[in-house]
């Protein structure tokens, strides 16, 4: 790639429940966790390639033991780590937010780890948006998002935070300005110096643009 690689992603999303349908490949329950893959995962960092991890929050205790096996490794975690609100995960959403939240603090503990901030719009994320005649707008989706990004910013700092849109997959959920326009609300009272880092600066290094 004459320098463009710059990191591989691999999807590993696996659920009991509906969530199922959105996998690209059935792959096994606990693949990160294969000797074989933690070896390969060991390979980027001495190349510096980073590894983005995609998959659902339920398995996110997994992401943390494959952290464990070279935890120098530029990781980008995807989309708020891959919230769920759909059955068997659509009961209380106060309590599928606290799962959730335990499961991200206990990434904390990796410098170099970083998050995607974002990726809400999705509809195994369970909110209803796409159920619609109109769409929402951009202060809707800053109330239903706000305790995410909030708590996502409040574990890992604005340096280890980046803001994505996800489209054209968020699409199903709202348009392209307004999705932009609730994280600049919920982001408002941030310093000058957080946004620049949230909208632009962990992006660049992370992604060694």
């Amino acid at each position: 790639g004459n320098g463009r690689l710059r990191g591989i992603r691999h999807a590993v999303t696996w659920d009991t429940g509906n969530a199922a349908k959105f996998g690209r490949r059935p792959v096994p329950q606990h693949q990160v966790l294969d000797p074989q893959f933690q070896e390969g995962f060991a390979c980027l960092q001495p190349l510096g390639l980073s590894f983005e991890s995609c998959q659902f929050h339920p398995q996110l205790p997994d992401t943390v033991a494959l952290m464990r096996v070279a935890p120098e490794t530029n990781v980008i975690l995807n989309h708020v780590g891959g919230l769920l609100g759909i059955p068997p995960h659509d009961g209380s959403r106060d309590e599928v937010f606290k799962i959730w939240r335990e499961n991200m603090r206990a990434l904390v503990q990796f410098p170099n780890l970083t998050v995607k901030v974002g990726g809400l719009g999705m509809l195994y994320c369970g909110f209803d948006f796409h159920l619609r005649d109109m769409p929402p707008d951009s202060e809707e989706l800053a109330k239903a998002w706000a305790p995410y990004v909030e708590t996502c910013i409040e574990l890992f700092g604005v340096n280890r935070c980046m803001m994505e849109s996800n489209f054209p997959v968020d699409k199903q959920s709202c348009g392209y300005g307004v999705l932009w326009n609730a994280l600049k609300r919920i982001t408002k009272s941030c310093t000058a110096s957080e946004k620049a880092a949230m909208y632009h600066d962990t992006a660049a290094r992370v992604y060694r643009l």
